[in-house]
């Protein structure tokens, strides 16, 4: 069953020493069907991106880490709440610090990739974000935030290797 309500309230918030909130997020993706051998890996794949609540631009689902859940929970919450997709958590993919606009605080980003499984027709978030999938490169010329695009770009080089080791071993 899957909880059609955000969270919402900042009492159960992670912050890290310098007080900034502690951010987690991931860039849903998906393979096409088919990938061609030798093509670039980054053909291959599509991401999932969000707008923004006020409808600015384009990012990847991100919000607080809670003290009551783990981090794959949050992560997971976050890219159901805000995107209205369900996946597999494949790993890290790093963690930034950014400087957050509203409040001139630096927070601490951390992102993973999550291999979508299912794209939900219902979601907490659908009347206030609009979602679409888009292809790397139009990924990164949308998306405002340099800490998101530099996830983006380890996703498709981790993404890169294990199709490689996989073609090596087929």
């Amino acid at each position: 069953m899957v909880c059609m309500v955000s969270r919402q309230g900042r009492e159960l918030q992670r912050y890290n020493k310098a007080g900034g909130r502690v951010v987690v997020g991931c860039i849903p993706y998906k393979l096409k069907e088919e990938i061609p051998v030798g093509s670039r890996i980054d053909q291959a794949i599509e991401v999932l991106v969000i707008t923004s609540q006020k409808g600015h631009g384009m990012m990847f689902p991100k919000g607080g880490w809670e003290l009551d859940e783990t981090i794959d929970e949050a992560v997971t919450r976050e890219a159901m709440e805000e995107a209205g997709v369900l996946g597999t958590l494949q790993g890290e993919l790093g963690i930034w610090n950014y400087i957050s606009k509203r409040y001139n605080v630096v927070y601490e980003g951390q992102m993973y990739a999550l291999k979508v499984t299912n794209e939900l027709c219902q979601w907490p978030e659908m009347h206030v974000r609009n979602r679409k999938w888009v292809s790397v490169a139009e990924a990164r010329e949308g998306c405002q935030h340099k800490w998101m695009t530099d996830a983006l770009d380890k996703l498709v080089l981790q993404l890169g290797m294990r199709h490689m080791q996989e073609a090596a071993m087929a």
